[in-house]
């Protein structure tokens, strides 16, 4: 099996599976409890939150606030601050479904929401979207980099554009995928609201933490015990976190040879498949992550292909994980303006730290082979 899913999920890294097993056994206690056995897993907790404060540049610890994956950390940045500050919703068209789905949920209470669109390389106008708030405005959310095609957003000039113009709105961006190989801090992105997934940098599935800038304050969108200041309840899932922090350390200081190793292979892949195949490439314009490499194969349905493709032993996907076999256009290309013929024979590949150079050769032969084949 050749894994090119990884923005999907990815393979744990040892560090973070060596974290997280005493937690699996013995240390069991629930960190909101006061004796001894509580009281250990509530330093783990916390010296979990300095280490990930410590890696994207927090101020202070407490600005982490632990949630249940990136999923959660979006819903509680976009709905949190829109309800917080009976405000209006700024976004793009292309946002992960936890942003767009959680904007649309607020309209539905009464607030406005504006949707940004994008070009044909599925990258953000910065003054489109500045362009897009109004006094009302509570929070703007734009995503680091797409989890389908990989295009970076330019989220510190959006950042910038809006301390100058609109100081009072807060900004939020989904770091989800970028984490892996770009510098993911507050002074990197400016925003006041940051999401990041264990899962997606080789944690733990189900664990995520919302970057919460100090004097920051959201409506909780969870209710119940009071966890993380009330910021989001529930009992911590200890093992996670911990080795969510392990999985952050790890990715952070491995990033010089991610972006080397796995942006290699993924340029040999690209580069062997072009010579026998007819494909383009999605975002070869613009920047986009070293990790993602986005096919249309002409003539070949993705779903076709991913059959095909899981027989021969490669794992990808036709788009966002959250919608696998549902069969979806994507509303990415949709933005984009892709036709939804066109639309339908895209596949992303997405390479990850276990990745090599080799891995990346053999998987442009087996793909190549099926394509040319079906073509």
């Amino acid at each position: 099996m050749i894994y090119l899913d990884h923005a999907a999920t990815t393979p744990m890294r040892p560090e973070a599976v060596d974290a997280m097993e005493p937690w699996l056994h013995d240390r069991f206690g629930n960190p909101s409890g006061v004796h001894a056995v509580s009281r250990g897993a509530k330093d783990a907790i916390e010296a979990a939150r300095e280490r990930i404060a410590a890696a994207i540049g927090a101020a202070h610890p407490l600005e982490i606030v632990f949630t249940g994956g990136g999923t959660d950390a979006d819903n509680l940045a976009v709905t949190g601050a829109a309800i917080e500050r009976s405000g209006d919703v700024v976004t793009t068209a292309i946002e992960h479904d936890a942003v767009l789905q959680s904007a649309r949920f607020v309209e539905r209470l009464g607030h406005q929401i504006r949707v940004v669109g994008v070009d044909d390389d599925g990258r953000v106008d910065p003054d489109e979207v500045v362009g897009a708030v109004t006094p009302n405005t509570a929070v703007v959310s734009v995503m680091t980099a797409n989890n389908e095609t990989g295009v970076v957003q330019p989220v510190r000039r959006i950042a910038d554009e809006l301390a100058a113009t609109a100081p009072g709105v807060l900004f939020h961006t989904d770091a989800v995928q970028a984490f892996a190989s770009l510098p993911v801090t507050v002074d990197d992105t400016g925003a006041a609201l940051i999401s990041i997934s264990a899962h997606k940098i080789g944690g733990p599935q189900g664990v995520g933490c919302l970057y919460v800038r100090d004097g920051v304050k959201l409506e909780p969108v969870i209710h119940g015990g009071g966890q993380e200041l009330g910021r989001r309840s529930g009992t911590h899932n200890v093992a996670g976190i911990v080795g969510f922090a392990a999985a952050v350390d790890a990715a952070a200081a491995d990033r010089r040879r991610y972006r080397s190793v796995v942006g290699g292979a993924r340029d040999r892949f690209e580069a062997e498949l072009i010579t026998r195949v007819k494909m383009d490439v999605t975002g070869v314009g613009s920047d986009r992550l070293v990790s993602h490499s986005h096919i249309r194969f002409h003539g070949v349905r993705s779903e076709t292909l991913l059959i095909r493709l899981d027989g021969a032993g490669i794992s990808a996907a036709a788009g966002a994980a959250c919608h696998s076999g549902a069969q979806l256009t994507s509303h990415v290309l949709d933005a984009m303006g892709v036709s939804q013929s066109e639309s339908a024979e895209y596949v992303r590949f997405s390479f990850g730290w276990t990745d090599v150079t080799a891995t990346a050769g053999e998987a442009a032969a087996r793909v190549a082979e099926i394509v040319e084949t079906l073509q």
